[in-house]
């Protein structure tokens, strides 16, 4: 009896879950989705944006107008010249993040030497610090090189992240020691076989961090804010912060601005989408 009471009360207890399931995942996705739609809906809607309400998800007249008006004003908002320093500052971060990140997590997943414990124990530590905690010393650095108000200014403070060299670490570390040794075995030394064996089988781990790179460097903005005061040097996200007043706070063209400054995002997540999901979930998936 008792056996058939805790069949049921399972049963009953796995169909409510599965009914809630879809439900909170629906919710959660509309809470995710709607900003973005309401904003892109709102950059292309004409009249007036205020009077609409919900209605303004469902526009029934388009317009381009303000991204015209947008792409037009550049001598009051260069927003290409905005696009083409975030792009840059992008690559760089990208590109930096991912060597330094591997040739740092390498030795801590591969290779044995003293201190290797109390390094990894430091830099878990460091993760409890808040960015703004750093941005004293990184300024008075800057400043001390001389490359204040440079764009080597706003890219080097940031160029490795202690979050990815923990995760590449850790993807380092599950691979498996026999094709170490096979390398080992071939002729190769710490050099190849951290590029010819390591780095191939971590690409997931690698897009993983690429992405939150890139989307870390794109969205950069107290960084660059504190560290430049030439305009033309200004990434996408501080070039924003301008377009209330520069175009008399008509919210549709900072709307239209938003839309297309994460555009670049969208699309660079649905290139690496494959890798970065197997890099997330490699750790999880293991044995």
């Amino acid at each position: 009896m008792t056996m058939k009471t805790n069949s049921r009360r399972f049963s009953f207890s796995e169909s409510l879950f599965s009914f809630i399931k879809p439900i909170v995942i629906i919710i959660a996705v509309l809470a995710a989705i709607l900003p973005f739609w309401w904003l892109t809906a709102a950059s292309f809607k004409s009249g007036n944006l205020y009077e609409e309400g919900w209605r303004v998800l469902f526009p029934e007249h388009l317009t381009l107008d303000y991204y015209k008006k947008l792409l037009l004003a550049q001598e009051r908002l260069p927003l290409l010249r905005f696009l083409g320093n975030t792009a840059f500052y992008c690559a760089a971060g990208v590109f930096l993040e991912l060597a330094l990140a591997a040739l740092a997590a390498y030795p801590l997943a591969r290779l044995n030497f003293k201190g290797k414990g109390a390094v990894t124990f430091i830099l878990i530590a460091v993760l409890a610090l808040p960015a703004q905690a750093n941005a004293i010393i990184n300024f008075t650095t800057v400043r001390a090189l001389g490359l204040y108000d440079t764009m080597l200014g706003v890219i080097l403070p940031g160029a490795v992240s202690v979050f990815a060299i923990l995760l590449l670490r850790q993807a380092f570390a599950e691979i498996s020691s026999e094709l170490e040794d096979a390398a080992r075995l071939d002729g190769c030394g710490e050099w190849q076989i951290f590029t010819n064996v390591c780095l191939p089988l971590t690409r997931p781990t690698q897009a993983a961090v690429a992405l939150f790179a890139f989307v870390a460097n794109w969205n950069s903005f107290l960084w660059p804010l504190v560290v430049l005061k030439s305009a033309d040097k200004y990434p996408l996200s501080v070039g924003l912060a301008y377009l209330a007043s520069s175009f008399d706070s008509d919210f549709r063209v900072t709307a239209a601005g938003s839309v297309l400054a994460a555009l670049p995002m969208i699309i660079f997540f649905l290139a690496i989408q494959k890798e970065f999901v197997k890099g997330i979930t490699a750790g999880a998936l293991k044995g």
